[in-house]
């Protein structure tokens, strides 16, 4: 069941009203899952069931992405701002201290949420913010030419190549390195989550000047990178491991940029195993 709450967060004109839209199910510890730039909670739904076996998972859609309103005017689409935002979640929902999990921005905002102590344990999965200048410069150019193309690509078109496995790779390849194994309709619905995504240019331009560099010696962490990721290329996973030495480093044999759609009983049984 989705559900909506609103609260506040600072910004130097005052507090701000922050609206998001998320679900939860499932019973056990608190488990928080974060979704990548473009996309939605629902990017999660492969390894939801499992999950909610063991734990009280919350997937959210992260403000200006999926169903949840952008930013209020004097709260930009930073990193900062993104970790407060997600500390006031946190507040609002009483989660003490959940064990946070994410894939690519959300990896990065996981990882920042462990560095100020919000976090239990934190599961990192392709997380940004470990590249190299010209990393980053392909990653951004891939995602514009992919946030170009879902807003000119008719839904019809979206649709009829939805229906077939060929069609499903042309959409989304760059993501998945199974996508025949996405269903049509996810196909199409993350689509338009990428074409509607109101905080989809501010939060890129933001992302300009992101370098993770801190250690987070006190919070279990797992970083974990898919072999074919083509988004953010698994050697960052080693520069990952230097920032943080403590950190488990676990590779994901076969899958891609978005790992639980590619394998969701490893990716799984990843996410347990870094909240144990």
């Amino acid at each position: 069941m989705s559900a909506t709450v609103s609260f506040q967060v600072a910004s130097p004109a005052g507090p701000r009203d922050v609206t998001v839209d998320y679900a939860r199910v499932g019973r056990g510890e608190p488990l928080l899952l974060l979704h990548g730039i473009g996309h939605h909670r629902q990017v999660w739904d492969p390894v939801l069931d499992i999950l909610a076996t063991e734990r009280d998972v919350i997937t959210v859609d992260l403000p200006g992405f999926g169903t949840s309103p952008g930013l209020p005017d004097g709260l930009a689409y930073d990193l900062a701002t993104t970790t407060a935002v997600f500390g006031a979640f946190c507040e609002a929902l009483e989660l003490d201290r959940p064990h946070v999990v994410g894939n690519s921005l959300g990896g990065l905002i996981a990882l920042e949420l462990g560095r100020g102590k919000l976090a239990r344990s934190v599961t990192a999965l392709s997380p940004a913010g470990f590249w190299s200048p010209a990393e980053r410069r392909y990653a951004f150019g891939v995602l514009l030419a992919m946030r170009h193309i879902s807003r000119r690509m008719p839904l019809p078109v979206v649709e009829r190549l939805s229906r077939s496995a060929a069609g499903r790779t042309a959409l989304t390849s760059t993501i998945y390195a199974r996508p025949g194994r996405r269903s049509p309709e996810a196909v199409v619905a993350e689509t338009l989550a990428l074409a509607g995504a109101t905080g989809f240019d501010q939060t890129l331009r933001s992302g300009r000047a992101v370098q993770f560099l801190d250690d987070i010696p006190d919070v279990p962490v797992t970083v974990a990178w898919g072999s074919r990721d083509r988004l953010l290329i698994p050697r960052q996973g080693v520069r990952a491991k230097r920032v943080i030495p403590k950190a488990r480093l676990v590779r994901l044999p076969g899958c891609g940029h978005c790992p639980m759609n590619d394998d969701p009983a490893l990716v799984a049984r990843v996410i347990l195993d870094g909240s144990r």
